[in-house]
């Protein structure tokens, strides 16, 4: 099909999937021509996309027009919309248009009921971070893209090492591919030894954070905060996790409290996805209060207001952190 709608929130396998098919299909000689690459974002690129991809390839090799931020599964505007389905007949075979964002295509829009029906769709989507096995399956998955063998418990400690950083995953590979094989990466398999020597000292995920906050443990999850914050993970970022976390908390605490025993009923109120979590949850929010829960979420919007108005992100967390310890009822930060 000349038309393909690659789109999610793992850019690291988008972006690979993406080179990996260009490649394929466009001939080096001749990139330069039949290459494109425009922004979706700006109208007049994503207009000028249509029209090139209509043009037929010179020399030898398809052309290819890549668009990202696409705009034409997302808020399409009507005007575009009309030059889209114009342009889509009048493809040649041997053109390509990748349409990527990061976002999931809005199905109720005509544009994408239109794209479904001709274009080869590609979701790479980012597991949630409460999600280890998902994780686990997803480093396997990027390594054995990349020909790499992970010994079995490799696997899982490089999902606890990266988290969700796709980007980083990449990084790391590529790291333990030149570890195992002396720069061809094919002296072996890469063992959890290997992982540990190389990134071992940096792991540890916002969730882990959340559950030092639970357990009234604000240095623990000031360390925490500090290693990830070392290791480029993006303030706002640990803001989200955690406030998703623990609003996650919150739901079930108040559910549970009515009388809702249904894990089902609660997921599906609280958004949860996976039914199974809410008997991990139900554990870690034993003898908690909705009082001490929404306590910590207003400490961490704190947190947020502080790093939107310029605050050094490890001054904010520590504040933030401490004040939300001692604001706990009835108890006092463990040290």
């Amino acid at each position: 099909m000349p038309i393909h709608l690659y789109w999610g929130d793992d850019e690291a396998a988008r972006q690979r999937a993406l080179a990996d098919r260009i490649e394929a299909l466009v001939d080096p000689a001749w990139a330069s021509i039949n290459l494109s690459r425009l922004d979706g974002a700006d109208a007049v690129q994503a207009a000028r996309a249509l029209e090139e991809a209509r043009t037929p390839p010179f020399g030898a090799g398809a052309r290819v027009v890549v668009v990202q931020r696409s705009p034409f599964c997302q808020a399409c505007p009507a005007e575009l919309a009309a030059q889209l389905e114009a342009s889509v007949a009048l493809i040649p075979d041997d053109c390509h248009l990748f349409l990527v964002s990061d976002g999931k295509p809005d199905a109720r829009l005509r544009t994408t009921k239109r794209l479904r029906t001709l274009a080869e769709e590609h979701g790479f989507t980012l597991p949630p971070v409460w999600d280890g096995a998902g994780q686990i399956e997803r480093v396997e998955s990027a390594a054995r893209d990349r020909g790499l063998t992970l010994a079995p418990a490799a696997a899982e400690a490089l999902a606890e090492a990266i988290g969700s950083d796709g980007m980083r995953l990449a990084s790391e590979l590529e790291k333990l591919a030149l570890h195992a094989g002396g720069g061809g990466g094919r002296g072996g398999p890469i063992t959890a030894e290997a992982v540990a020597a190389l990134i071992g000292g940096q792991v540890t995920s916002s969730l882990a954070v959340g559950d030092a906050l639970l357990a009234q443990n604000p240095a623990e999850a000031i360390a925490l905060v500090e290693a990830l914050l070392e290791v480029g993970e993006p303030a706002l970022r640990i803001v989200a996790a955690l406030a998703s976390q623990i609003r996650g908390w919150l739901w079930v605490c108040l559910l549970e409290r009515s009388g809702e025993q249904d894990v089902a009923v609660i997921s599906k109120a609280a958004g949860i996805g996976n039914p199974k979590r809410i008997y991990v949850m139900r554990k870690q929010i034993r003898g908690r209060s909705p009082e001490q829960l929404l306590a910590l979420l207003r400490r961490l919007l704190d947190v947020e207001a502080a790093l939107k108005r310029g605050a050094d992100p490890g001054d904010a967390f520590r504040d933030g952190f401490l004040l939300a310890a001692l604001a706990q009822p009835g108890s006092a930060p463990r040290r």
